[in-house]
């Protein structure tokens, strides 16, 4: 099975310790959780993130 990996420009709107709560928007009301063990997260400025994740991941939270 091909993993494929991707690049996401999101909001943060949340943090655990175990999961990041984010959209591609900035609408927090379609945010979703993102568990931290699955994506690798580049924090950018004012609450702006590059996350990169499996593209399954992506595509069963709604960000493709």
């Amino acid at each position: 099975m091909k993993s494929d990996v991707i690049d996401i420009a999101v909001q943060i709107h949340a943090r655990t310790d175990r999961a990041i709560l984010a959209s591609d928007d900035g609408d927090k009301d379609k945010a979703v959780w993102l568990p931290l063990s699955q994506v690798e997260v580049e924090i950018g400025q004012g609450g702006t993130a590059t996350v990169t994740m499996p593209e399954w991941l992506a595509i069963d939270k709604g960000l493709v």
